[in-house]
């Protein structure tokens, strides 16, 4: 636990001091005027957070007891509200899809099936991840303690973490239980971003910040989250040390040596540890990435979900029904989650399928709602659930109102602002095309499109060794030339053997035969060296 001070900068770090947590009031000067929400260039402004009214579902009966009822309020009344295509909790950033100094750049970013990747694309998204697991958040700090440990912002409580671990901090937050007491005293059933409408739109904010936060650190505005396409996949085809890590020869439930996420340390996953002792998770590193694929509980899942389950869940019209928890029939939402049946739509499945089923798959760190993000493979995983809901959005183009404003269990509701992200987002928000948000997936471009991109890094590796092709064509042609001259050489002092020399007169009277060659003097041996020269 370490306790803050402002510094140059999911809780940003200049609004975790003992002045923001009282006042409640998270509006940091954005660096290029020195102003609140860089207000004076006309960024944004620091605004009151005006939280919906709307009853919630009955899952979760209480209020005033959890950090995360209303957010931001319990932590933040007056946050930056940014103008136009700003964004971010100073409203230093472009909203998704805009680039530039002044995010008037629009820009539309291809993910990519993770097989369509060149050789230097699967190692630059290995090295990014692992850049982002070992790179300190500058950001983003952590809180490990609730408001009222805090002591109503008193005695501030958070954590430092990397910039990857941010990310599997928040998945556990908006999943954990609601702590209710003393300890062992908890809610299991409530989730901010599972089990309910909002879990798909949710996941799209999460995979977008990560990618932002990515692009930063790197300074690579050109990369994108690869997707993993798992239909009818019979085994974890992106478990190998170029991707996501083979299994240890050593220990089936770890990832091999030869893997960079070996060595990685997961964090946040002991749920039932942090529910009996009544606490948040304090960031400690908790052992190895764990996984073992395919040696799962079958009577929890029975495999990989097939295009056939897929295109059941495609064509389910309603985006969500009934009490819109896991119960939901003929959702598909319910039914994209896990919770409804792939082939009949029915809620309250006896087997997980979909999203859901590729979690018990995985068999260790992906099988533990919240500390699944702490396998890599959960990016590719959500990247690829993200695209089937964008396919669902373009062929049915439900109107907004299929969004439920009211009624959905807590959290969920389509203009509650989602938990844990400050810069605030409401649930409808992304209840659209991703090309409004300024990306698309390869999968979804038009045949020619396709298979562009499936060609395409086998002509970029090409393009890659072209100099060195036309390297070796010089030299084999040097060679050649060589090769050429010599045989010529050797060819015209094999003649100058064979043809006689000048005869003196004695010589002419004392020979028998004629010296002069013909065809029909020269034997075979002759007539074939020369074929084969």
């Amino acid at each position: 636990m370490l306790y803050f001070v402002p510094s140059h900068q999911q809780f940003p770090r200049l609004c975790v001091t003992q002045e923001a947590l009282r006042t409640k009031e998270c509006c940091p000067a954005w660096e290029g005027d020195d102003s609140p929400c860089g207000v004076n260039s006309g960024r944004g402004q620091c605004e009151d957070v005006e939280v919906p009214e709307q009853p919630d579902g009955p899952q979760y009966p209480f209020s005033g007891l959890d950090d995360r009822e209303k957010w931001p309020l319990v932590f933040y009344n007056r946050t930056c509200q940014c103008a136009g295509n700003f964004m971010g909790f100073n409203c230093a950033d472009c909203t998704f899809g805009y680039f530039g100094a002044d995010c008037s750049e629009r820009r539309e970013s291809l993910r990519r099936n993770i097989f369509h990747l060149s050789r230097s694309e699967r190692i630059r998204l290995v090295s990014y991840l692992n850049l982002a697991k070992q790179t300190v958040s500058q950001d983003y700090v952590v809180a490990t303690a609730t408001y009222a440990q805090m002591e109503n912002g008193s005695n501030p409580i958070f954590a430092d973490v990397s910039v990857y671990d941010v990310f599997v901090w928040m998945h556990y937050y908006v999943s954990r239980s609601a702590l209710l007491g003393p300890p062992g005293n908890v809610w299991t059933d409530v989730d901010f971003a599972h089990w309910a409408p909002a879990f798909l739109p949710w996941h799209r904010v999460y995979l977008l910040h990560w990618e932002h936060e990515i692009r930063k650190l790197t300074g690579d505005t050109s990369f994108t989250i690869p997707y993993w396409d798992w239909r009818d996949a019979q085994d974890c085809d992106v478990c190998t040390d170029e991707l996501m890590g083979a299994r240890s020869p050593q220990d089936a439930n770890l990832l091999s040596p030869g893997s960079v996420f070996s060595s990685w340390k997961v964090l946040c996953s002991r749920a039932e540890e942090y529910n009996e002792r009544g606490v948040l998770c304090d960031t400690t590193q908790e052992g190895p990435v764990r996984r073992n694929p395919g040696n799962h509980n079958r009577n929890l899942a029975e495999r990989l979900p097939t295009s056939d389950d897929v295109e059941f869940t495609l064509s389910l019209t309603d985006y969500d029904t009934g009490a819109m928890d896991r119960s939901a029939n003929m959702s598909f939402r319910n039914t994209m989650e896990g919770f409804g049946d792939p082939q009949t739509g029915f809620g309250s499945s006896s087997r997980l399928g979909m999203h859901a089923a590729v979690h018990v798959f995985m068999n260790g760190s992906m099988s533990s709602v919240q500390g699944s993000a702490n396998d890599p493979i959960f990016i590719l995983h959500h990247a690829y659930v993200d695209s089937i809901y964008e396919q669902w959005l373009r062929r049915h183009r439900p109107s907004p109102s299929q969004y439920p404003d009211s009624d959905a269990p807590i959290g969920h509701n389509s203009e509650y602002h989602m938990v844990p992200f400050l810069p605030l987002h409401r649930n409808r928000e992304y209840f659209v095309s991703s090309k409004d948000l300024g990306y698309e997936y390869s999968s979804l471009l038009n045949a020619n499109q396709r298979l562009a991109e499936s060609m395409r890094p086998y002509l970029e590796e090409l393009q890659d060794v072209w100099p060195w092709m036309l390297l070796a064509a010089l030299v084999g042609g040097i060679v050649a030339v060589g090769v050429a001259a010599a045989t010529l050489a050797a060819k015209h002092r094999l003649r100058g053997s064979l043809w006689p020399k000048k005869k003196t007169r004695k010589d002419l009277f004392s020979e028998r035969q004629p010296l002069i060659l013909t065809k029909d003097n020269v034997g075979d041996d002759y007539r074939n060296y020369q074929t084969s020269m």
